[in-house]
């Protein structure tokens, strides 16, 4: 063999190589985006998917008791849409959903506008010390929000409230946060307290992407600040203010926290003042697994639909203005 060959034999073997080596890079590469995200897609398998088909499975099944008298045995059978049909029966569930649209009625709109507002401020030319602004307005959201409304529900009761306090010694009486109709604003107030930092970071991040040269331009054009901010900044921002109306309108449908943490210092909060409060009363106290599943689904539905909807109204106002 000569030494020609050798090297032609020594050349393809390095090439062969070099080629098992790229397409191991190639796998490294394909597999490693799955192993990094593998624990939270475990964690979201585990804690979201695997239960919604638990609970859906449920919601089609009832317990019974069989054989009557005292040794009765209780079985799970099939009822098919019995469960869902109970729950649209259920006027306590149905009622729930009434008292969340004035609950959101009242928070939302705040939140958002709130929201808005300290970022178009920490935003404006003139704002100074931003990021102790940003950190004060931001810090009622890192508060837990079972600590929030055990914190604003001492504040509310008439015997520690120095609200209630300042009015007393004005001669005007105590306020009735905790009475039927004070409470929709006590409870939003909470959410609102605790809601706006979070928003405003999403509205202000936004903010910060717009180009300078479109500021200068409106000034040259001769707009003041606050036709900048609503001619200019507003519009820009609207993906940011669809994803926070989307936020609030979740919140909202979920409220549980604050009614529950509020229930022992009043009356008119009861065991179904909120959808959810429904729902964990079957669950946990009348042992209704398969009540609290159905109803479960259905608000899953109903919150699943209204983002929807606001993501239509938002796509169809978006098409009108640029037509």
């Amino acid at each position: 063999m000569t030494q020609a060959t050798v090297a032609s034999e020594a050349t393809r073997e390095g090439a062969r190589g070099g080629t098992g080596m790229v397409r191991r890079r190639r796998r490294r590469r394909t597999i490693a985006p799955y192993l990094f995200s593998a624990p939270a897609i475990l964690l979201y398998l585990g804690f979201t998917v695997i239960p919604v088909i638990y609970a859906l499975q449920s919601s089609f099944f009832a317990q019974r008791l069989t054989g009557g008298g005292v040794l009765g045995i209780k079985r799970t059978v099939f009822v098919g849409w019995g469960n869902y049909l109970g729950v649209f029966q259920d006027a306590s569930f149905l009622s729930g959903f009434g008292r969340l649209a004035i609950y959101g009625i009242i928070a939302v709109p705040l939140t958002l506008g709130l929201a808005l507002l300290f970022a178009l401020l920490l935003d404006a030319p003139g704002a100074r010390i931003r990021g102790f602004s940003r950190t004060m307005i931001f810090i009622p959201y890192a508060v837990p929000g079972v600590v929030a409304a055990l914190m604003w529900g001492f504040m509310y009761l008439p015997s520690t409230s120095p609200f209630s306090y300042v009015t007393r010694q004005l001669g005007l009486g105590s306020i009735p946060f905790l009475e039927p109709h004070g409470l929709f604003g006590a409870l939003a107030n909470i959410s609102i307290w605790g809601g706006v930092g979070f928003n405003m970071l999403i509205i202000y991040t936004s903010l910060q992407s717009i180009p300078d040269e479109l500021i200068e331009a409106a000034r040259l054009d001769g707009a003041n600040e606050v036709q900048i901010a609503l001619r200019v900044k507003v519009p820009l921002v609207g993906p940011a203010l669809v994803l926070t109306s989307i936020f609030g309108l979740l919140g909202a449908l979920q409220l549980y926290g604050e009614p529950t943490m509020l229930k022992p210092l009043t009356n008119s909060i009861s065991d179904t003042w909120a959808p959810l409060m429904t729902i964990y009363r079957d669950a946990f106290t009348l042992d209704n697994l398969p009540a609290a599943a159905a109803a479960s689904m259905v608000l899953a539905v109903g919150t699943a639909v209204v983002s929807l909807a606001v993501l239509a109204i938002v796509r169809a106002l978006t098409r009108r203005n640029n037509a």
